[in-house]
């Protein structure tokens, strides 16, 4: 775990792969996950690269692939994981697979095809059979309803006269049932009457086949007489996709009819069942085949990928790729190359090589540093071996969300949660969920145990369980002693429930309580201005603190990179006006509680007087010292917090400019520049050399090896870069600490919200007179309303709000005193995520 306080060494190979064997090392790279690849040819388009062709091919197939996977999951099937790890498959079976995979494609399709064709016509002999059966029913009614009186007269006048020759005809179907009521008044103000329409519903629903769902039908028996009409009822039918049929005048033409379609029907229904069997056969060997198929294609397709990365030597016999990877994989990428080339007879061969680009970040995680190493790199990855703030983060972020969250009742339950989804871990069904709430809680789960551990933790401190105190040791004060001294009446006492501890009497103060905040203090008026006070001093010493370790971990970039002249340069100006200013502040806090007593207490001197003074290099008569010397130890500090600021904007440009101008007027410059040439090229070569090479650790180094004209653009640039760090530090030193004063308000808001919502719900149901038995039947919803707003408001909402607190607290006033936080990840290539 020595890669979570830096990250590793990451190395530039150059890999020479045989041309037989590029695929086969590709293929075993990406199993193992060593190395990171350089596109080598950024300049040609992605169509005029070597395996465009087979890129396709295996993007053809994926189109099949998902074809299939819709059908299956159509057929309400589930794919089955793939069994085993599955290599990436040889380019030889590419062919086999995909004409494997074309033939099931083909026979599901044409499968599918007949199936829909039957279930169309049998769909259609049903609606037929309906229509047969509708005049079974009541004879045909006389016309539509709001039609006018006269269509109560026959259509056609006796058979007699000049109209003798003409016939009634008939026109039977079916139609969706929404559309026949529109259809019904169409059919009427089209035709005027001249016909008679009988609507019906189907007895039982019919099945779509298309959608397979049950839906019920109109039939209609529309009768009419003359050519005329015919044609417009036929429109009419035509223009609502109405599906009609030939209907029979003889009632013994109908039965016979009616009793062929049922044999129709039967005989249709017998080969759809036999088409759905051999479907099911079809779909059988698709889930066979596609969980590894599309495993085995997507590997396939990722290698080819890698390999367009290559460049093609000069005698197209192999295949020359850059890569990062990390050096302790070195000896394992060599032998995964040698391994998997053996075959073609000349070994793959891949050695170190030099390069100026910044090397991206490697840090190695586990379950339990993954959240938070995903708090650092939310703020942004770090740069190459730049110091991961990552290690510290996993107890000063807990505990500063404990000290705005302290309550014991509270972290408790966070901390069973968190131990409940930590103990199910290893369940499928708990890493499986697709719900994203639970995947955000299930993600962080070793951060939240220890949130609520340090919750835990400091509600002890506070001597707070949903907002009660409890009393574990004796208590240090004596309250009968105040009683017997103070002449408390039984009408005082009866007139103030509530009553101010003052430690001056004598024999009430028996000592310090063991651990924590004394539980007498809960029951006293001046509860809140204790802690009030003791808080916000708390807030000003751990946010000094914070910061001043920040401050001290840059010691350990500008060590590790070489840059000896920051640490005269950046970071002892920078501690000497941290704590020569609030340091003093927190020295002032801790003093004042070590010297001053409760007796001296009223008259003690104000800190914040006294700091307000520091700076404006006046006294207050009214405010006494707290110690000897005070005023000249304040001048003094102040004076030499200003002293810092020049040092700071000026050190480092002023540095590096006399280090270029010494360079330049050197007696043998050309000799210089060849030796500084050579050494740093004999740093690159060196297995170290990543670790020690300064051209990509800072922006400001380059400025020493560039020409006039881009010396004089990059010094300004380092004059401008370190004006506004400096800037940034001295405000935000007083703006940072300020911040953290967030500890205190939010630890207060906390501790007064639980309160109320003690007071307004529990404490109402516990006062509740009566009978035992009533009483109880009553507390449980009161209790149950308590518990749902304890959970989702002192519990998500406030453990949110603190969580963001610390949050910022991390990334603003902790990270950027020593995290530039511009790097970027190693993204090795691998195909684990293929497999998922």
């Amino acid at each position: 775990m020595g890669s979570m306080f830096r990250s590793e060494e990451v190395a530039l190979v150059q890999l020479f792969l045989p041309t037989a064997a590029a695929y086969t090392c590709v293929g075993q790279l990406g199993e193992l996950g060593l190395v990171e690849f350089r596109d080598l040819n950024a300049s040609v388009s992605a169509f005029q690269r070597r395996f465009t062709v087979d890129i396709r091919r295996c993007e053809e197939l994926e189109k099949t692939f998902t074809f299939l996977q819709e059908q299956v999951q159509r057929a309400g099937l589930a794919l089955p994981p793939p069994e085993g790890r599955l290599p990436a498959p040889p380019p030889r079976d590419l062919l086999r697979i995909q004409e494997e995979t074309e033939r099931l494609a083909q026979e599901l399709r044409d499968v599918q095809g007949n199936r829909q064709a039957l279930r169309t016509q049998l769909h259609q002999l049903q609606l037929h059979s309906a229509v047969l059966h509708q005049d079974q029913g009541p004879p045909l009614a006389a016309a539509l309803t709001d039609g006018p009186s006269s269509e109560r007269t026959p259509l056609l006048p006796p058979h007699q006269g000049p109209h003798q020759h003409l016939r009634v005809n008939f026109v039977a179907g079916a139609v969706e049932p929404h559309k026949a009521a529109a259809m019904e008044r169409l059919l009427w103000r089209a035709c005027r009457g001249f016909l008679i329409a009988s609507f019906r519903e189907t007895e039982r629903p019919l099945e779509d086949p298309l959608t397979g769902e049950p839906v019920t039908w109109m039939t209609f028996l529309i009768s009419y007489w003359g050519e005329q009409i015919g044609q417009k009822i036929r429109k009419i039918t035509d223009c609502f996709h109405c599906h009609t049929f030939p209907f029979l005048e003889e009632e013994a033409a109908r039965q016979g009819a009616l009793q062929q379609l049922q044999q129709q029907s039967q005989e249709l229904q017998e080969v759809l069942r036999e088409t759905e069997w051999f479907l099911s056969q079809v779909l059988g060997q698709v889930q066979q085949l596609l969980p590894p198929g599309q495993v085995q294609v997507r590997k396939m397709k990722a290698v080819y990928l890698a390999l367009n990365q290559c460049s093609l030597s000069s005698t197209h016999k192999c295949l020359i790729a850059e890569a990062w990877c990390a050096a302790q994989d070195l000896p394992a990428l060599q032998r995964a190359l040698h391994s998997s080339s053996s075959e073609a007879g000349v070994s793959a061969v891949a050695h170190r090589i030099a390069c100026r680009d910044m090397p991206p970040t490697l840090i190695r995680t586990n379950r339990f540093t993954a959240s938070f190493q995903g708090i650092v790199d939310a703020y942004g990855v770090g740069c190459y071996q730049e110091v991961n703030p990552a290690p510290y983060t996993i107890i000063t972020f807990p505990f500063l969300f404990a000290v705005m969250f302290g309550d014991v009742g509270h972290g408790l339950l966070m901390f069973l949660f968190a131990l409940a989804m930590v103990l199910a871990e290893n369940r499928p069904a708990v890493k499986t969920a697709q719900n994203e709430i639970w995947q955000t809680f299930f993600g962080g789960r070793y951060l939240l145990l220890l949130m609520g551990l340090f919750s835990v933790y400091t509600g002890f401190i506070y001597n707070e369980c949903f907002s009660r105190a409890t009393t574990i040791f004796p208590s240090g004060w004596s309250v009968a002693a105040m009683a017997n001294q103070s002449g408390w009446s039984d009408t005082f006492l009866s007139q103030h429930p509530l009553l101010t501890l003052d430690p001056n009497v004598t024999g009430v103060f028996l000592g310090p309580y063991p651990f924590g905040i004394d539980p007498v203090w809960s029951l006293a008026t001046n509860h809140l201005s204790f802690l009030n006070s003791f808080k916000m001093k708390m807030s000003v010493i751990l946010g000094v603190t914070h910061m001043a370790f920040g401050v001290l971990l840059g010691v350990f970039n500008h060590v590790h990179f070489g840059q000896g002249h920051r640490l005269l340069l950046e970071t002892l100006p920078e501690l000497i006006f941290l704590l020569g200013l609030f340091g003093y502040l927190v020295f002032l806090v801790v003093y004042k509680w070590l010297r001053v007593s409760a007796a001296g207490a009223a008259s003690a001197p104000s800190i914040l007087i006294h700091f307000i003074n520091m700076f404006l290099f006046s006294r207050s008569p009214t405010n006494r010292p707290l110690f000897p010397g005070q005023e000249v130890v304040q001048h003094v500090l102040v004076v030499l917090a200003l002293a810092t600021v020049p040092v700071l904007l000026l050190g480092t440009p002023s540095y590096l400019l006399h280090r270029r101008l010494r360079s330049r007027h050197s007696p043998r410059p050309a000799v210089a520049r060849q030796d500084q040439e050579e050494d740093k090229a004999g740093l690159l070569d060196s297995p170290s050399a990543s670790a020690s090479e300064k051209g990509w650790s800072s922006d400001e180094e380059k400025a020493g090896c560039a020409g006039d004209e881009a010396a004089e653009l990059a010094a300004s640039e380092v004059l401008m870069h370190q004006a506004i760090h400096t800037i940034e530090f001295c405000l935000g030193c007083i703006s940072n600490t300020a911040s953290y004063l967030r500890l205190w308000a939010l630890s207060l808001a906390h501790a007064q919200l639980s309160e109320v919502l003690w007071a307004m719900v529990m404490r109402v149901g516990l006062r509740m007179c009566g009978e035992v038995g009533v009483a109880a039947v009553a507390l449980v919803p009161i209790f149950a309303a308590f518990a749902v707003m304890t959970v989702a408001i002192l519990l998500v909402m406030e453990g949110l709000s603190a969580f963001l607190h610390a949050l910022r607290l991390h990334w603003v006033e902790f990270q950027n005193k020593f995290y530039a936080g511009t790097g970027y990840k190693l993204s090795p290539f691998t195909f684990a995520i293929q497999e998922e």
